[in-house]
Parts: structure tokens; C-alpha cells; sequence
């Protein structure tokens, strides 16, 4: 048995959000000046300019890549040999996140009673947690601030199985049809395909902490990732919405079996500020 100390994770936690809200991963850095090469209208190469402009600008200044810094999500691989002691796990997180939210000056999006008072929590708390228990004695902590605009243009499809393949292309195609420049484009498609109502969203989440455009191991799911991001960039929505060629920058996939009588299918938008951060205690 391994002890970690909470206070531990509180720092993490707090340094990881910072960290994200500065700081683009270099995958998504590369990928979008792979989409300024290869964009084919004037506008949208220039409103590709500006994002990655800013993505320089943000990381030079300390400053957040986007007003909107999120709802505080975190996934947790708990090794079943680590003891948190000096502390709850969970506290300790929210903590680390009311801290990072504070002390680098980034929005606090959080609002209690969300159907009638909507009053701000004040420090971007309650974080989101997700923990996997897996062997070992290590801690992993992903950071990710998810922006309201694309979590908003989220949907869920009960299909009938019969719909199969082209049902699940057409449900995902339609999604980011409808979605327009709500999401912020060029996005990154999450899409859960299999388990449940809820599983299949976590699927769709978890899929964005892919790095962009790895594809699926599986060669049927990658061909399928493959086959709706053409179709997506065929829309001509193009980055913000101002029309082009590059609507998407991946579709990552995740599937899991399913019941006979089901075909769940989620689709979970990330925006082109694509932010998480990780590490292992």
C-alpha cells in the first residue's frame, strides 16, 4: 500500500487547471496549423490565424486560451494500492479546484439550483469526477475545463439497431449540422457508440482526451471515424462557422457491447480550445 497525501492532490489539481486554461496541448497545436494549410477559404484561414495567434498569446501571457475556462472536469485512475490519507480524495480535488480558480484569475461558470435561483458557487466548484480503480500504486489526475458552448450542442440517440452503420453516420453528421458555429469549430467529435444511456456519454467525453486523430485501434471503428469526419468537413460550416472546409479536426470513437434491443449513440462536442492536463502521483 502506497500513501498519498491529499494536500498532494489539491496541488495537482489546482496547477493542472491552471495549466490547461494557459496552455494547448502541442497535438492540438499541430493539428490546427495542419488545418490552416489546408484550408481552402480566405476567411477561414484567417479566423484559423487568429485562434493559433492566440493560443501564442495565452501561453506567453499566463492568461486563459477563452473567457469561458469551464466546468471543472476530472477523470481519476486510482490504483487500488494507493491510501489517501490526511484527507477525502474528493474534497481534496474540489479543493484543488477552488484554489486553481482563484488564484489563476479564471472564470467561475458554476451556478447551484440551476432551474430556478442560479446562483454562482463562487469558485467553480463542484468539480465533475469520474475514477476508474486499476492495479497499482499510482494516482493519474486529468484536468479538463469543458466550455459550456460545445457542451451544449451534446446529443444522445436511442437508435434502433436496425438503424446500424449509416444510422449512427447520419445521427453524428446531423449533430454537428444543427450545431452550426455554436461549438466554436473546428471541433473535435466525441462519440460514444454501445452501453448505456449514461455510459455512452462517458464514452463520448472520455474519447476527447485522445490525442487528435489518433484513430481508433480497431480498424472497422477508425474506418468509421474516418468516413463521418469527411462528411462532417463536407458541411462547409468551417471555422466559427464562417464557412470552408474544416468544420472537425478528428471524430474519435469509443464503443462498448451493447443490449439486443439497443443502439445508444452519443455525440459530445469539444471546442477548438481543446484543454486538459495530466499527471501521475
Amino acid at each position: 500500500m502506497r500513501d498519498i497525501e491529499a494536500k498532494e492532490v489539491t496541488r495537482t489539481v489546482s496547477r493542472l487547471f491552471q495549466e490547461a486554461c494557459y496552455h494547448l496541448p502541442q497535438d492540438v497545436l499541430d493539428c490546427l496549423q495542419q488545418a490552416r494549410d489546408a484550408e481552402e477559404s480566405p476567411v477561414g484561414r484567417k479566423v484559423l490565424d487568429r485562434i493559433l495567434e492566440n493560443a501564442d498569446i495565452s501561453a506567453k501571457g499566463g492568461i486563459p486560451l477563452c473567457q469561458d475556462t469551464g466546468t471543472a472536469v476530472v477523470f481519476l485512475e486510482l490504483g487500488q494500492d494507493v491510501h489517501i490519507v490526511g484527507g477525502d480524495l474528493y474534497t481534496a480535488i474540489n479543493e484543488g479546484v477552488r484554489q486553481g480558480y482563484n488564484e489563476g484569475y479564471l472564470r467561475k461558470s458554476m451556478v447551484s439550483q440551476p432551474f430556478s435561483t442560479r446562483t454562482n458557487t463562487t469558485d467553480n466548484t463542484p468539480a465533475i469526477i469520474y475514477t476508474d480503480i486499476v492495479p497499482g500504486d499510482r494516482l493519474k489526475i486529468i484536468a479538463k475545463p469543458k466550455g459550456g458552448g460545445a457542451e451544449n450542442m451534446s446529443r444522445l440517440a436511442m437508435l434502433p439497431p436496425a438503424k446500424g452503420r449509416q444510422g449512427v453516420i447520419d445521427f453524428v453528421v446531423n449533430t454537428v449540422d444543427e450545431a452550426g458555429g455554436n461549438p466554436c469549430p473546428p471541433v473535435i467529435i466525441g462519440v460514444g457508440i454501445g452501453g448505456t444511456v449514461e455510459k455512452t456519454f462517458l464514452l463520448a467525453k472520455r474519447a476527447l482526451l485522445r490525442q487528435v486523430g489518433e484513430p481508433n485501434p480497431d480498424a472497422e471503428v477508425a474506418g468509421l471515424e474516418k468516413e463521418i469526419l469527411k462528411r462532417v468537413n463536407n458541411l462547409g460550416i468551417g471555422p466559427m462557422g464562417y464557412g470552408g472546409r474544416i468544420t472537425a479536426l478528428a471524430v474519435h470513437i469509443e464503443v462498448l457491447p451493447a443490449h439486443i434491443a439497443s443502439l445508444p449513440v452519443a455525440v459530445n462536442l469539444q471546442c477548438w480550445c481543446a484543454r486538459h492536463q495530466e499527471a501521475i502521483l
